[in-house]
């Protein structure tokens, strides 16, 4: 957290202490976390500049909050952007009044700006098979790749899930892998008989020989002995959307987005995706219901005779 160590002690001490009491209030994300105390220790920056109010963080008013809102609010910056730098000081600035130290809010007066409702990116089942077959499965890295996104789309895990999650998670017998998710919150997530299949043979052969000599309680591993990373996974799924000749940029969450698009399009119930999920609120499923019935009117506009 370099920039809150360029803060003055009693300053830099306000947010960690902000940061290390959300933790234990609600148990986010350590990105989560690190995002909140970055945009704090810029607000606390651009108040003690010469440009700036030039005053604590605890004597802010609402006219300091939008100033700080409308200086950051450049050409080519998005709502979304501004949502969630607003959203950081009225953590901050919640949290202190629950303390008592401070009287008032400064933010309670401030409305979020519109952002729309923005869809996620998702792939078509025919994508997804294409997209799974692109590993050349006579390769280690290549089973080892093919049981990885048989079990993204399989479970709809977040990439961070997916490299976190432990040989121990995985019960091929029940055919369940047990998920933590954010905040810690743990949940069992069924497999399907064809990742389970994957999964199997990958644990049978390639994943030892990758391990060589070494050991790893990580349940996908690399060459080197280690467990895979964020970075790893974003790297073989774009290769292999390349090898299968999907145009769209496709990210990892892009397998999520389809996981519970098509089970939605298939019949399911929304709130067992959002079970699914390990989503907190069903309002953070929904939006998935629009993805699915923007698809269904493609295929009755295309299909019906009178489309």
């Amino acid at each position: 957290m370099a920039a809150i160590d360029a803060l003055p002690e009693d300053t830099a001490r306000h947010i960690e202490n902000f940061i290390d009491g959300l933790w234990a209030e609600r148990g986010l994300a350590e990105a989560t976390l690190a995002a909140y105390a970055n945009d704090l220790a810029h607000f606390a920056a651009w108040l003690g500049r010469d440009d700036g109010p030039n005053r604590p963080m605890d004597a802010v008013d609402r006219h300091d909050i939008q100033a700080y809102l409308a200086m950051r609010n450049t050409p080519g910056s998005s709502p979304r952007s501004a949502a969630r730098l607003l959203s950081s000081l009225r953590q901050y600035y919640r949290y202190q009044l629950r303390a008592g130290a401070i009287a008032e809010d400064p933010t309670a007066l401030i409305d979020m700006p519109g952002q729309g409702r923005r869809l996620p990116r998702t792939l078509s089942e025919a994508d997804v098979e294409a997209l799974i077959a692109a590993p050349e499965i006579e390769t280690d890295l290549g089973l080892r790749d093919r049981a990885m996104l048989e079990l993204m789309y399989a479970a709809g895990l977040r990439v961070s899930e997916l490299v976190g999650a432990t040989r121990a998670q995985v019960n091929t017998r029940q055919g369940v892998i047990r998920v933590t998710g954010k905040g810690g919150k743990e949940r069992l997530v069924p497999l399907g008989d064809t990742a389970v299949h994957w999964i199997e043979h990958y644990l049978r052969s390639a994943r030892g020989l990758l391990l060589g000599a070494a050991t790893s309680d990580a349940l996908f591993v690399t060459a080197r002995g280690s467990g895979m990373t964020r970075q790893n996974v974003w790297h073989r799924i774009r290769h292999y959307a390349g090898i299968a000749g999907i145009r769209c940029d496709v990210s990892p969450h892009a397998l999520r987005h389809a996981f519970a698009t098509h089970l939605l399009n298939h019949g399911a119930d929304l709130r067992a995706v959002q079970m699914l999920l390990g989503h907190a609120d069903l309002s953070t499923t929904q939006i998935y219901t629009h993805v699915a019935r923007a698809r269904l009117a493609s295929l009755h506009a295309e299909h019906h005779p009178r489309g």
